[in-house]
Order: C-alpha cells, then sequence, then structure tokens
C-alpha cells in the first residue's frame, strides 16, 4: 500500500506557524523583485483568486488585505527535514517529490494497517511539527495522488483495493498522468471527456489517438499502475525547487520561479562556502515526466545573476511537448570550496 502525503499551503502555513498574527489571514508568500510571483497563497486568500505562479501585482489587486511576506527557504528545509523523518519511520521507501510532498511505501501491509499509518504520520506531523498534511492512500502511486488531492485541505482519503477503476471513472482524463493540455483537445474533440470513457477504448482508437502511448494510458484509466515508491539518493549538489499548487505554462511564470531558484541556490552556497561550475534545470511534467537540462561554466561561481543567467539558458532549452509544469527546480553541481576570500586579501 502507498500513501501520498502533501503539506497544505507549505510556504504560507510555515508563515503562520512562526508569526501567529498572520494566522486566519489572508497570505501570500512571494520574492520582491518586479515580476515576483506568489509562491504560495493561504487558505485563506484562495477565496480571492489568489493562487501559486500567479503575478504578485494581480493577487494584490484581487485580495488588497493580502499580506505578502518574503519566502525564507532554510526554514522550509529545517521543517521538511522534519516532516519527512516522520514518514521515513517504518516506511519502505519515502520518495521526495518536493520539499512537502512525498510517496510512502508502506510495504505489504493490510489496507487498514496503511490508512492507520497514514492518519498517524499526520497526527504527528501536527503535533511535532505544527503543520496540517492532506493524505491519500492506495494501492498504486497516481490514485494515491489523485486521493491526495481531493483530501485537501488537512484531510485523509482511502481508496479501496480494487476500487481504482470506479474511482478514476467519472473525473476528467486531465486527472490523469500523461494527459496534457494537447492530448486532452485530442480526446474532446472526439468527445472522450471521462477516464471511464478513455479506459473503454479499444487498441485502434487508442492507437489513432496516441500511438506508443495509448495501452499505457489505458491502463492507468483502468486503475492499473505498475510504478513502484524509488528511494532517491542524495548527490553532492545545492538544489532549490517549488511545486505549483496549479500546474503552470506559461513562459513568463516559469522564469520568474527559475530565477528565484537561482537566487535561493546562490545565497546557500555563499552561506556554505561553495561555488559550482555546473547549472541545471528540473521540470516535472503535468504527467509526472522529469525533465531537465544543465550547463557548465567556465569557472566555478556563487554569484546569482551568473546561475540566474545559466539555469534561464536551460529552462528555454527545455522542450515541454505542450504539458504544464507540476515542480521547477535549479540545481548546482561540481562543488568546490570559495577560496575567494583568501585571494580577495591580497587584490587592490
Amino acid at each position: 500500500m502507498i500513501g501520498h502525503f502533501d503539506i497544505d499551503a507549505f510556504y504560507a502555513s510555515v508563515a503562520q506557524l512562526d508569526d501567529p498574527a498572520l494566522r486566519g489571514q489572508p497570505v501570500a508568500v512571494a520574492g520582491s523583485s518586479r515580476r515576483a510571483v506568489v509562491l504560495t497563497a493561504s487558505y485563506e486568500a484562495r477565496p480571492f483568486g489568489v493562487r501559486s505562479a500567479m503575478p504578485l501585482f494581480l493577487a494584490r489587486e484581487r485580495c488588497p488585505q493580502l499580506l505578502v511576506v518574503p519566502p525564507n527557504f532554510e526554514r522550509y528545509r529545517e521543517l521538511s527535514h522534519a516532516v519527512f523523518t516522520i514518514f521515513a519511520r517504518g516506511a519502505h521507501a519515502v520518495e521526495g517529490l518536493s520539499l512537502d510532498e512525498a510517496f510512502v511505501d508502506f510495504g505489504p501491509v493490510e489496507a487498514a494497517t496503511a490508512q492507520a499509518r497514514a492518519a498517524e504520520i499526520r497526527r504527528r506531523v501536527r503535533a511535532e511539527v505544527g503543520l496540517a498534511v492532506s493524505a491519500g492512500v492506495a494501492a498504486q502511486m497516481m490514485v494515491a495522488k489523485i486521493a491526495s488531492d481531493q483530501a485537501k485541505p488537512d484531510g485523509l482519503r482511502f481508496i479501496e483495493p480494487g476500487s481504482e477503476a470506479a474511482y478514476l471513472a467519472p473525473m476528467p482524463v486531465a486527472r490523469l498522468w500523461g494527459v496534457g493540455p494537447k492530448t486532452q483537445a485530442r480526446l474532446a474533440a472526439q468527445r472522450i471527456e471521462t477516464i471511464g470513457q478513455l479506459a473503454q477504448l479499444g487498441d485502434t482508437e487508442l492507437a489513432a489517438l496516441f500511438g506508443k502511448m495509448g495501452r499505457g494510458l489505458r491502463e492507468l484509466a483502468r486503475g492499473n499502475d505498475t510504478r513502484t515508491v524509488s528511494q532517491e539518493r542524495e548527490t553532492r549538489s545545492i538544489s532549490s525547487e517549488q511545486t505549483f499548487e496549479y500546474d503552470v505554462e506559461e513562459a513568463p511564470q516559469l522564469r520568474a520561479a527559475v530565477e528565484e531558484a537561482a537566487d535561493d541556490v546562490a545565497r546557500r552556497l555563499r552561506a556554505h562556502a561553495l561555488r559550482g561550475a555546473t547549472v541545471g534545470v528540473k521540470i516535472k511534467r503535468a504527467d509526472f515526466l522529469v525533465v531537465g537540462r544543465q550547463t557548465t561554466l567556465r569557472e566555478p561561481t556563487d554569484a546569482a545573476p551568473v546561475i540566474r543567467a545559466a539555469a534561464l539558458r536551460c529552462l528555454e532549452r527545455i522542450d515541454l511537448a505542450g504539458h504544464a509544469v507540476r515542480l521547477i527546480g535549479v540545481r548546482v553541481a561540481s562543488l568546490t570550496e570559495d577560496l575567494v576570500v583568501q585571494t580577495s586579501l591580497f587584490s587592490g
């Protein structure tokens, strides 16, 4: 059995946790640049139409009483580590998708046991860290993720094994991993709007619509997801990434998010007296396929403008194939210790 866990409105919830004056108020976390976008909006801000990846000026127009706070990535990483430590207790594997989201493999346990473990994880995170976590529990990764989305905010949804196809059938086809805006439009032209309708397509229709991808999509639509939770290994690098609450397609918002992440990575490099020569951008599309590009600089750096420019070049080289983006991040690797402080003693 598998659980999908997602910390509710993570950045905004951390701000409200640390500053009681913000609790119950419409809050947005955003940078201070001219092109700043909302990284996360509290649930109090969402009825006004404020959401992540929205330009900050537009968020202020929609919600004049919006309280805007700057991001604190060190604090996010600190609390994320505490939450992931709770996820790992007794788990067979934990696959982190971002700072605030993960799959947890409970192993070959009874459905009731997995559901109880998920409830206990949510209780511990609330008691030990002070944050609310929504969760979905199912026999398969995609179904657990969808259930988690439906459980928000601060809920738990359990999907009985064997009921996956019936659970998915009435949902729009866009909920399937692998169905982006272009594929959705192609299906709509054939009057295929629900997952249940896609599940009933024959081989010939599938081949005409999707080519080789067709049978895999139909299996997902029928509730047959064979993917397993993968324990990720850390590499020697520094990265910063965020998961959008709503999938993003607009290039200006993706560029702004990359710039924000690049600046955060640069701050952390300087804090650890490190420089890096490899800059990369990682994107997780709406269908959960991970794509990315990287480039090697002529010399290691910790300079935000250099990292920002390199990351933006990487972003421009990524072909999204018409898919929206659910996660974006910047990574700097090939790290070396920063010797500039020493050599600068002899300059000028």
